[in-house]
């Protein structure tokens, strides 16, 4: 079969991915930009499969493409996909779900962490230059307890022992909004840490999240019980703006708040407005209603002792690629075989 590929992949599979047909590689598989529909149109005419990550799949290409038999999308949504389109054509869509769970769920704890003893901030401080000795003066290490050689900063309001003082995460609790792949990977590490794991999600049932340590309960419960809050949902007309002014009033100003799912789940003026406030003492997050973050953004420029930030990185790895790899080539092998396929999109 012809198969045009401008998805990003595991370099170790590129064999693999060439035995499946006659394939094109360009676009985001040669380090080349997204592709541009146009573009796309002039390369489709006699395409059977189309392989991509983020190019934007829309009718016009389909309709361009009348030899289209398969359609996968190396991602855990397929929103670049005209499903629709495809659906109309009898086309299948795959994706790829739990392609970088791991990823995402290890970085909670990133963030939880970070947040719980302002490693982050205490990080920014010593890059600005502060809590360090002149590298011109030379000092010593003071004796504590007579043989013992160490530094005793000291307990005032400046001294780095008393600034950056946290809290630690055993025993307190975890509230997870959404419990899909992502959800119960951050559920499983929140047992290893010794966290108590609050759970809220309307399309699970109790019997399924029912282990020692973790309870499903409705979402003001949640809030109002738990120490972090971390939400893992798609983006849909229930979850918009789930996570707004009223829901950050309800948690405890001690409760830190984190998001690696997506911005269109909370609204951010009402985060913004409770961390400023006091309501909560600070977020984790990877995501922002416009990306990238402004240079002038008060996460940026007047929260960075309460705010935990990265540029969208949290399924960036290598093993995600990998997976997504491996699950595409997988599934086109099945259909070569007339086997039922594992990852057809049915949303």
């Amino acid at each position: 079969m012809k198969i045009l590929f401008t998805a990003e992949y595991e370099p170790s599979l590129k064999e693999q991915i060439e035995a499946l047909g006659e394939v094109t590689m360009t676009g985001w598989a040669v380090g080349d930009p997204i592709m541009k529909e146009e573009d796309l149109i002039k390369l489709v005419g006699d395409v059977e499969i189309l392989i991509t990550s983020y190019d934007a799949i829309t009718r016009a290409v389909i309709e361009a493409a009348p030899k289209l038999k398969l359609i996968a999308c190396t991602r855990a949504n397929p929103v670049n996909v005209d499903t629709a389109a495809a659906k109309e054509r009898g086309i299948p869509v795959l994706f790829t779900p739990g392609r970088n769970s791991d990823s995402v769920a290890e970085m909670v704890f990133w963030y939880i962490i970070s947040c719980a003893r302002h490693a982050c901030y205490a990080y920014k401080c010593m890059h600005d230059g502060q809590f360090l000795a002149p590298s011109d003066k030379v000092t010593a290490n003071r004796q504590i307890g007579g043989n013992a050689a160490d530094v005793m900063w000291g307990i005032d309001a400046g001294s780095p022992y008393t600034v950056f003082k946290g809290i630690d995460i055993k025993g307190k609790t975890l509230g997870i909004i959404g419990f899909g792949s992502i959800g119960r990977r951050v559920a499983k590490i929140a047992h290893a840490f010794g966290m108590n794991v609050l759970l809220y999600d309307p399309f699970v049932s109790e019997v399924d999240v029912d282990e020692i340590g973790q309870t499903k309960v409705d979402l003001p419960t949640l809030l109002k019980n738990s120490d972090f809050v971390s939400v893992h949902l798609k983006v849909t007309a229930e979850t918009k703006g789930l996570m707004g002014k009223e829901q950050f009033a309800m948690m405890k100003p001690t409760a830190y708040f984190i998001n690696t799912a997506r911005a269109a789940v909370m609204d951010e003026a009402a985060l913004v407005e409770a961390i400023r406030n006091g309501e909560i003492a600070g977020a984790g997050l990877d995501v922002y209603a416009v990306e990238p973050l402004r240079e002038d953004h008060p996460f940026v420029t007047e929260m960075a002792d309460r705010v935990v930030i990265t540029p969208h990185i949290c399924g960036a790895t290598t093993d995600a690629i990998r997976h997504h790899t491996e699950m595409i080539i997988s599934d086109i092998k099945r259909l070569y075989n007339n086997e039922p396929l594992l990852y057809v999109y049915r949303g």
